[in-house]
């Protein structure tokens, strides 16, 4: 076994924001540096003992969409796409737990057989998310607060929870937000490791993007800083207890 018990696995091609974004599941576990492993998914295949050697795994966000049209898609992001679902697989066979967010929930949800489409996307910004009763006996959800705020910013959706799942979070705008799926398979659509500092420098990086207007990026840097997000970094603690204690 490595040193390292959680392997963050990047899926952005802007390294900048990679990096900030490891850095920002790496405090939100309250792990010390060296403690969570990384790896570059976007410019390396996935290690063929990568199961062997990790019990958790941590899948950021991406620019990417499942939902595109597969021609439109890049080799690079085609492989990727492959490469995750391999993760999603062994985290339902029990050989390792992992934590998909943002674009990943979309990969989990075709691995179910479920359908991600245009449908559902949502502002860049805070949005309130509400938990489910399944939530409550959870592991990882368990402890949260039943409303909670958390920060967004997405093009696509799952458009139902996926068959086999249970469902952990939703609201309005999303109404699959979070879901288990087996015992070690997690997935949330909203950010759950970004401080609103670490968020809105991300949001600089995307500015052009097609996620909210430039010129809105003051309006929605101050609703970030002025929202409470102490929950979200609660669920990476529990789930970082839960299958990689140290």
């Amino acid at each position: 076994m490595t040193s390292a018990p959680l392997l963050y696995v990047c899926v952005r091609p802007q390294q900048g924001a990679a990096a900030a974004e490891y850095e920002s599941f790496r405090a939100a576990t309250r792990f010390e540096p060296g403690m969570i492993a990384q790896h570059d998914l976007v410019r390396e295949p996935l290690p063929h003992d990568v199961f062997d050697r990790f019990s958790g795994i941590l899948v950021g966000g991406s620019p990417f969409n499942v939902a595109d049209p597969e021609s439109t898609k890049t080799d690079a992001q085609r492989r990727l796409e492959a490469d995750l679902a391999r993760i999603a697989e062994a985290a339902l066979e029990r050989r390792t737990a992992a934590l998909f967010t943002c674009y990943g929930i979309g990969v989990v949800t075709r691995v179910l057989g479920g359908t991600v489409s245009r449908a559902y996307p949502e502002d860049t910004g805070p949005v309130t998310i509400e938990l489910t009763p399944d939530a409550a006996t959870d592991p990882v959800f368990g402890g949260l607060a039943r409303r909670f705020a958390a920060l967004t910013a997405h093009k696509e959706g799952s458009e139902s929870l996926p068959p086999g799942a249970t469902l952990l979070a939703t609201n309005e705008g999303c109404p699959v937000q979070a879901y288990r799926a087996g015992d070690r398979l997690y997935a949330t659509q909203f950010h759950p490791e970004p401080t609103a500092k670490a968020f809105t420098e991300r949001m600089a990086v995307y500015r052009d993007d097609g996620y909210f207007a430039a010129s809105d990026f003051d309006t929605i840097a101050a609703r970030v800083h002025a929202a409470s997000l102490t929950e979200p970094v609660r669920l990476l603690r529990a789930f970082a207890k839960t299958f990689a204690p140290v």
